[in-house]
């Protein structure tokens, strides 16, 4: 590729990229303005009372990451096919689904916060406020999960910095309402819930908006007919099952490893709560690069372009690598004094310090399967994405369960290491054999741009 190429496609990449990581490092920077709002109220359960309630609508949304993934994939394509009826039904279907979603959340709203607060537990003041948070919020599913999707979409329509409006909206009303409903009018916990309900649909509208003026430009139609096509929706169902069932066992690999945290006494607890945003930071960053690859790779394949392929997911390849060493470099020079912010308790930084170096190491091996989940999102290949998590997982379970006794926390550790290992390797083993077989494109497909 002569120097100018090279240019252009590092440009592109990073055209697409910093948008998703300035948006995506402001939802730690939400989590830590709703902490000191809600810090600030006399008593400790309310903060309580919030923290179990964000626990469960982050989980539930997590859960709902497939709407996000599996649009970002399917846009793109059609939008390197040109097939903008296509990506018009694609975001069609996909509002559908969240919509659908939203509706089930709200009817059994009663039976799925009385289950939640009944697993995690809490003192009877934190079940009373969190419960009326988690009534309140319920209402902003439907927003907050068409958000979701109309993020996905923005990614595979090659627009990001729609994304990125879209998500500093939802973050910026949000914490701005915090300070005034909390602070200004004291409606303590609840009016946290109707900060984040307000500006769920403050985004959705705005995204709806966009989505209006990218579809124009675009040009296509909304056709009906594409939308309930049998065979369209079967795929994209079964794309987003995939991503469903994988993201399940991310989210239960964590549950599990707070759980045996737990085990090991609140002082372990409390400075692996605190590791764990160490663990959150990098997986936000490397997610920037991976929404690029995403979009760029859907976009070759729809396009039937090789080079371009080969290129999106090596230029993607090398700044994600980058942002891996000054991630390690970040965490070597500031890992100490970061703990030192999150927690001024003694014992707890004393045990974060021994653990450390788990995290400054951690981002060299969980950037390969964070970087080939984009390329597997992009080219849809989402059943080996789902076959490689639970692999990872089933090696995580009995490492996490045999590991602490004689290894104590390090145990553990290791066993999160383990676990991003396995995902990485096993995705980079099947990106490996279809290249080996030909690539993602089938033989006959053009082999440049």
């Amino acid at each position: 590729m002569s120097p100018m190429r090279e240019w252009v496609w590092h440009r592109r990449v990073w055209r697409l990229a910093w948008p998703m990581v300035v948006s995506n490092l402001s939802v730690p920077l939400l989590g830590a303005v709703d902490t000191a709002v809600i810090g600030h109220l006399p008593e400790p359960h309310f903060l309580g009372a919030v923290a179990v309630g964000a626990l469960i609508f982050n989980t539930i949304y997590f859960g709902s990451n497939f709407l996000r993934m599996g649009t970002t994939g399917l846009t793109a394509q059609c939008y390197g096919a040109r097939d903008f009826d296509g990506a018009r039904a694609t975001l069609a279907r996909a509002l559908v689904i969240a919509l659908v979603l939203a509706a089930l959340l709200l009817a059994l709203q009663g039976p799925i916060g009385r289950l939640a607060f009944h697993l995690v537990e809490p003192s009877e003041a934190v079940a009373g406020e969190g419960m009326g948070y988690f009534f309140i919020r319920i209402w902003g599913a439907p927003a907050a999960l068409a958000n979701i999707a109309l993020v996905g979409w923005f990614i595979g329509m090659q627009n990001t910095r729609a994304a990125l409006a879209l998500l500093l909206t939802v973050n910026g009303i949000n914490i701005v309402l915090d300070l005034v409903l909390v602070l200004g009018f004291g409606l303590a916990v609840a009016g946290a819930a109707w900060a984040t309900v307000a500006a769920d649909y403050s985004g959705l509208l705005l995204g709806l908006v966009v989505t209006a003026r990218l579809a124009r430009r675009h040009g296509g139609q909304w056709r009906p007919h594409l939308l309930l096509d049998v065979t369209a929706m079967r795929r994209f169902l079964g794309i987003n099952r995939d991503i469903f069932l994988r993201t399940l066992f991310v989210i239960t690999a964590f549950a599990l490893f707070t759980t045996l945290s737990a085990r090991q006494g609140d002082v372990v607890l409390a400075a692996n709560a605190v590791l764990l945003n160490f663990v959150v930071f990098f997986n936000f960053a490397f997610d920037g690069f991976a929404f690029a690859v995403e979009a760029l790779t859907g976009r070759a394949l729809g396009a039937r372009r090789r080079e371009d392929l080969a290129r999106a997911i090596r230029v993607c390849l090398l700044w994600s690598l980058a942002l891996a060493l000054l991630t390690v470099a970040v965490y070597g020079l500031a890992g100490l004094p970061v703990i030192r912010v999150l927690t001024d308790i003694d014992p707890v930084r004393a045990v974060a310090y021994d653990y450390l170096p788990w995290l400054i190491a951690l981002p060299l091996v969980a950037v390969w399967g964070i970087f080939f989940d984009g390329v597997f999102t992009g080219t849809t290949r989402t059943a080996d994405m789902r076959n490689t998590m639970m692999l990872a997982f089933a090696v995580f379970v009995p490492c996490a369960w045999l590991l602490r006794e004689p290894l104590g926390n390090h145990g553990l550790w290791l066993a999160m290491t383990l676990l991003y290992v396995v995902r990485g390797a096993g995705l980079g083993v099947i990106y490996l054999g279809i290249v080996r077989r030909g690539g993602f494109l089938p033989a006959d497909g053009p082999r440049d741009s």
